[in-house]
């Protein structure tokens, strides 16, 4: 088992907890995480099986995510569900349950709702610090749009949105995109994706960039 976390670790969750339910719609459930040594124990026997990474760090940051999923999952009545990774790469949900899982380094973060309120539903999360120029290139397009974000974070806030818009997408159409293939307007706070997929978004970004995608139901 993990060790409690510290005072500083306990302060970083919190603080990116509020943020986070402060953007999220009412009917979708958020959770975060500092990953820690040992947050690998949190995997299901069957969700260690189904996950090929064998880096000690991305095996913590899995279970770190799924920790804080199994919670969620259990505050909308599902208990002990192991959320498999797919060969496609994606967390396999329950019947009736959309949901998304992202880390960085750092931090994990996870989101669930019921599809009868939300059809789909993506996540990402990045340190709150300007994307590198060689980055941006490759993630912005002409048309999208960031006046809205503060300036130095708006690269970062771009990127996590269409890696974001990706997750939220991808279950939906079954179409693997490109950066290119999504433009986001932040001014909006929504994006479309080349299929013709709107996906309206939600993001903070302190203590941490986190950015959720969602399409609702119907």
């Amino acid at each position: 088992m993990t060790p409690p976390p510290s005072p500083e670790v306990a302060l970083a969750q919190t603080s990116l907890l509020q943020a986070m339910i402060a953007i999220a719609p009412k009917s979708v459930r958020i959770g975060c995480r500092v990953i820690r040594d040992g947050d690998e124990a949190h995997l299901l026997p069957d969700e260690a099986r189904s996950i090929p990474a064998r880096q000690p760090a991305m095996r913590r940051a899995s279970g770190a995510a799924r920790w804080i999923a199994h919670g969620l999952l259990a505050d909308v009545g599902v208990n002990g569900f192991a959320i498999l990774r797919a060969p496609s790469g994606t967390p396999v949900w329950p019947d009736g349950i959309t949901g998304s899982l992202a880390h960085d380094d750092d931090m994990a973060v996870a989101t669930v709702a019921h599809v009868a309120h939300i059809a789909s539903l993506g996540i990402d999360v990045e340190p709150a610090q300007p994307l590198p120029d060689d980055i941006l290139a490759l993630v912005a397009t002409p048309a999208d749009r960031t006046d809205a974000a503060e300036r130095h974070l708006a690269g970062r806030i771009l990127f996590c949105a269409k890696e974001a818009v990706y997750k939220a997408a991808y279950p939906l159409d079954g179409e693997v995109l490109g950066y290119e293939d999504i433009t986001v307007d932040l001014d909006a706070c929504r994006a479309v994706t080349k299929t013709g997929r709107k996906v309206s978004l939600a993001y903070c970004a302190a203590p941490r960039v986190v950015v959720l995608a969602f399409v609702d139901a119907g």
